[in-house]
């Protein structure tokens, strides 16, 4: 039996001979008659769990077990003891039936070890990402980060994305983008994740890498308009992700309240809006201050706000925010002029149009009237 087994696994190139455990003795006892137990079978799924933990390739496995079969035929007792053809195809029926059960068992053990390995797998990524994007656990990050590719001592952008659907882990987009990185020589050093809804990118700060893949991305998600892309400064150090990733998440939403032109913005570049919601109480009041009359006008305070924004937009000249609103160019005037009435603040007033279009921008920024 010795013997056999290790011929065995010299002919499965290798595999450990010690996961057969037994193997040749069982079909010895299926060739005179016995039966398969309960038992065997549950030994059998350990032992492919066991197979899957040592890394042994599964083909490996199944290769062990066939060859250990087919050399183990001749010698099996019930075999050397047949009388007949007849007795010799109902032992080589049991023979190989009972091998057949026993890889579908080894098959089982390690799928299911495989299956729980990733799951924990998923679990331990998932959590280093909460740690890394809530700024948690800052003290380990640098050596579970080496695990996933990142080397957080250097510099490190981070990317958002929003469409029209959520994303998730899994999820055909997420699997898209994480192809499109896996086609990126520098792909080690990057990150492709999910949060809260969004798609997170965590890209090192390279000359050229960070518009390549920003380019690589939008040709991907280009059928539909609706996607909008956030970019945060470049950070260091393992408390830099965190910084970056809400950079970039608040300039995304920037841009979606105030209906940026392009669909991808930069925190670098918004830095003054930034500045404005820093201090969301004080901006609140702003707001309330300025742009609380409106709220008396006859049409509600919509259709105002969005002929200021429209009018501001258009760089204070009265046709071109016409064109954009789909109005005569007196409809703007009459609206400005309602403004003034009911606030005091003058368009034409430098100064007041001044606090009227920071109220305009903190209004959107906000979500006001709505999110008042």
């Amino acid at each position: 039996m010795a013997d056999l087994v290790g011929r065995a696994s010299e002919e499965a190139r290798g595999v450990p001979a010690d996961l057969l455990e037994e193997y040749l003795p069982v079909l010895a006892e299926i060739s005179t008659g016995g039966r398969l137990c309960p038992d065997e079978l549950r030994r059998r799924r350990s032992i492919g769990a066991r197979a899957a933990e040592q890394n042994v390739p599964m083909r490996g496995v199944v290769d062990l077990y066939l060859s250990a079969t087919w050399l183990a035929w001749p010698t099996l007792p019930g075999v050397r003891e047949a009388a007949d053809a007849d007795a010799l195809r109902r032992i080589g029926e049991a023979v190989f039936r009972a091998a057949d059960a026993a890889i579908t068992a080894v098959a089982e053990g390690y799928e299911g070890a495989q299956r729980w390995s990733l799951r924990q797998e998923e679990s331990f990524r998932r959590e280093f990402v909460d740690d890394l994007l809530d700024g948690r656990n800052v003290e380990t990050l640098v050596g579970r980060a080496e695990r996933y590719g990142l080397r957080l001592a250097g510099s490190y952008v981070v990317i958002v994305a929003a469409g029209p659907q959520p994303f998730v882990d899994g999820g055909p987009m997420t699997r898209q983008v994480e192809s499109i990185v896996g086609l990126d020589p520098a792909s080690r050093d990057m990150l492709v994740t999910t949060r809260d809804g969004l798609l997170v990118c965590i890209v090192p700060d390279v000359r050229g890498t960070v518009e390549e893949f920003v380019t690589r991305v939008m040709e991907s998600l280009r059928p539909d308009g609706a996607w909008r892309v956030g970019i945060g400064r470049p950070q260091r150090g393992p408390g830099g992700a965190v910084r970056s990733f809400e950079q970039a998440r608040q300039a995304l939403q920037i841009g979606q309240r105030l209906q940026l032109p392009g669909r991808v913005h930069r925190a670098s570049d918004l830095l003054v809006y930034q500045v404005l919601i820093r201090d969301r109480s004080a901006l609140a009041d702003l707001v309330d201050v300025v742009l609380e009359p409106i709220r008396k006008a006859r049409t509600g305070p919509g259709t105002l706000l969005r002929t200021l924004a429209a009018y501001y937009a258009a760089d204070r000249v009265a046709t071109a925010a016409a064109r954009e609103l789909h109005v005569g160019v007196r409809t703007v005037t009459y609206r400005l002029d309602r403004v003034e009435e009911l606030t005091g603040y003058s368009v034409h007033d430098p100064q007041q149009s001044f606090t009227l279009q920071v109220a305009v921008l903190g209004a959107q920024l906000l979500g006001w009237p709505e999110g008042s």
